[in-house]
């Protein structure tokens, strides 16, 4: 496979996968191997908050950009939710993804510890076009992901104690 972006600065992430039919595991470990040309074996255990489906957590290593590409990879099945995250590099704020089957993706840059960061220019253009605070408050929870994170609250609930594979993408 070759490496689109051998270059940039190295950076870290998770993939949450919180929900997952059985039969679509080992299709979410072929992509994720796939797309970081690195053997994913990951460590499966039941989604407590819906049974009969499967949960797995794996963290990743590999350049900045890596997020979106593990986000596309596992966006070819609408059956998941899953979240994946990209740590902030030097000079590189980190991102976060998320997945709900009926809400679709939703993408949002964040900060060290974690928190959505919204641009003044974003905040500004969200102010002037909503008349009142009501519609400002309604856009501000559509740009900090808050639907997807009520949303992903029971299974980010129903991952604790849950094993973490480690992946590692092969750069240069």
């Amino acid at each position: 496979m070759r490496n689109l972006n051998q270059f940039a600065d190295l950076t870290s992430g998770v993939v949450y996968i919180h929900a997952a039919p059985v039969a679509l595991c080992p299709h979410v470990e072929w992509a994720l191997s796939s797309t970081l040309n690195a053997r994913a074996d990951l460590k499966w255990s039941a989604q407590d908050a819906e049974p009969g489906r499967m949960r797995a957590t794996v963290d990743w290593a590999g350049p900045v950009g890596t997020a979106a590409r593990l986000t596309n990879a596992l966006r070819e099945w609408s059956g998941l939710a899953f979240e994946v995250t990209e740590n902030p590099s030097e000079g590189v704020d980190g991102e976060r993804f998320s997945y709900v089957p009926g809400l679709g993706l939703w993408h949002g840059l964040t900060g060290a510890n974690g928190d959505v960061l919204l641009s003044e220019m974003r905040l500004r253009a969200m102010m002037s076009a909503q008349p009142d605070s009501l519609g400002l408050a309604s856009e501000l929870d559509a740009a900090l992901g808050t639907a997807w994170d009520d949303a992903l609250e029971p299974y980010r609930m129903g991952g604790v104690g849950a094993e973490v594979t480690w992946l590692r993408q092969r750069v240069g």
